[in-house]
């Protein structure tokens, strides 16, 4: 099994931790940088400067009758060529600050020239300079820079100054400083942020399990001033959904009173018309009026059901509906199934099978139901004998007011509400609807629902 990686954490708390983090390193690398600099720095004005004092003073003197500079005593020794051997590793910048500080005393020269030469005496050559290059130096007390300056028409200059390498103890001590920093300033914000996340964290999951029909407590108000301003506005939002949701479901309540009233009133005066044939169109269509009044109030109220939940025997309820259209002589079959205990709305739930039943005899011509169940689900398939629905239509049956011109008319009746509530009240109780078109003919209508006992 492959692990997909996330370079970037996606948390709150992940993403602080790792800006600050990112933030401190860039800081300590500035902060390094410059001390290597400043370092360089001082290293180079030690070395050229009081070099450049002991060669003006030197030629001061010479040049005043004073003691001549030998070859072999005195800091500053004159040679009749470059003693700087070959093999030796060259500091240019250290030549090219001694001549400016040289010529800023009145000082003229010719060519500088130094070399590195390690305390135990032995020349840096190329391969041991390779080697220093890839580590850090130990400071050697012996450790010497050659410089040698050119007087025309005199000769060559020597001096001998010391010549710090790179210490690792200055490494040592920035990486302390930086474990430090992000000890001190990387747990705290690691707890703020996670004091700060946790009723962002809480505010998420209420959100996640909020439904129209949860009357439970508000959630509980914590965290800094803007986050606590963001949980009282959901709560407050919370009520305000619950309170139109009230006043649609009293809407909607008065609406079905008022339709249901004229209906009742029609259905007694189809009595008195005297043409058999229209009295009995009108009773079908008083009777499809309050049918798909039915539908529609039932679509619109879910979400926030009156019936509650109760352990029924699943088997048995399907059967019941199969039972109700058989007894209309309508084509529907039943296999038969092990006793099946699960908590639901029974109502519901026979409005679901019940309105697939329907579509399956209406324009599938028969209907066979079967369940079948497992550890974690169960389903309840209808098959009818239909044309089946076209593949890139399948979706479009389930919205509302839908009807797929080639497969429903208006002699069907129905206004395209059953598919429609039949899957939001399978949904409500955390299932799904699915349709399949069969290889040999026909259309499968499965409920799936979570299997609860």
């Amino acid at each position: 099994m492959s692990v997909r990686l996330r370079p970037w954490p996606h948390s709150l708390a992940g993403q602080m931790a790792l800006l600050i983090a990112l933030a401190l390193f860039v800081a300590q690398a500035i902060n390094f940088g410059l001390i290597l600099r400043d370092r360089a720095g001082f290293r180079l004005a030690q070395a050229t400067r009081p070099v450049a004092t002991r060669l003006a003073d030197a030629l001061d003197r010479e040049a005043r009758g004073g003691r001549a500079i030998e070859s072999g005593r005195g800091r500053v020794r004159r040679v009749a060529a470059d003693p700087i051997p070959l093999g030796l590793e060259r500091h240019p910048e250290v030549a090219t600050e001694l001549r400016s500080q040289l010529a800023e005393q009145g000082v003229t020269v010719g060519r500088i020239d130094t070399g590195f030469r390690s305390g135990d005496g032995r020349p840096a050559d190329a391969e041991e300079r390779s080697r220093r290059r890839g580590r850090v130096h130990e400071e050697h007390a012996g450790d010497e820079l050659l410089i040698a300056v050119e007087q025309p028409g005199k000769g060559w200059l020597t001096v001998s100054v010391p010549w710090p390498q790179n210490s690792r103890r200055l490494l040592l001590a920035l990486l302390s400083q930086t474990l430090i920093l992000y000890i001190i300033v990387l747990l705290p914000v690691l707890w703020i942020v996670r004091r700060l996340s946790r009723p962002l964290r809480d505010l998420r999951r209420a959100a996640e399990r909020f439904s129209p029909g949860d009357a439970g407590p508000p959630l509980a108000v914590a965290g800094p001033d803007d986050v606590a301003a963001l949980i009282e506005a959901f709560n407050a939002l919370r009520r305000r959904v619950g309170a139109m949701l009230d006043e649609k479901d009293r809407m909607l309540g008065a609406i079905g009173h008022d339709l249901r009233t004229p209906l009742a009133a029609l259905r007694v005066r189809v009595e008195s018309v005297e043409d058999d044939n229209d009295r009995l169109r009108m009773a079908d269509t008083i009777a499809e009026m309050n049918r798909t009044l039915d539908d529609i109030l039932s679509l619109a109220r879910l979400g926030r059901p009156s019936e509650p939940e109760t352990e029924v025997d699943l088997a048995a309820l399907v059967d019941a509906v199969v039972e109700d259209f058989r007894d209309l002589d309508a084509p529907v079959a039943f296999e038969e199934a092990d006793r099946l205990r699960m908590r639901l709305r029974p109502a519901l739930i026979r409005r679901a099978v019940r309105n697939l039943i329907e579509n399956a005899v209406k324009y599938g011509e028969a209907a066979e139901v079967r369940i079948a169940a497992w550890t974690d689900r169960v389903a309840i398939v209808v098959a009818d004998r239909g044309p089946g629905i076209p593949d890139d239509r399948l979706a479009d049956v389930f919205d509302p007011f839908t009807r797929l011109e080639t497969s429903r008319n208006r002699e069907t009746g129905g206004i395209g509400l059953g598919l429609a509530l039949a899957r939001a009240i399978v949904r409500e109780a955390g299932g799904d609807i699915s349709l399949v078109n069969r290889a040999g003919g026909g259309l499968d209508a499965t409920i799936t629902l979570p299997r609860r006992g």
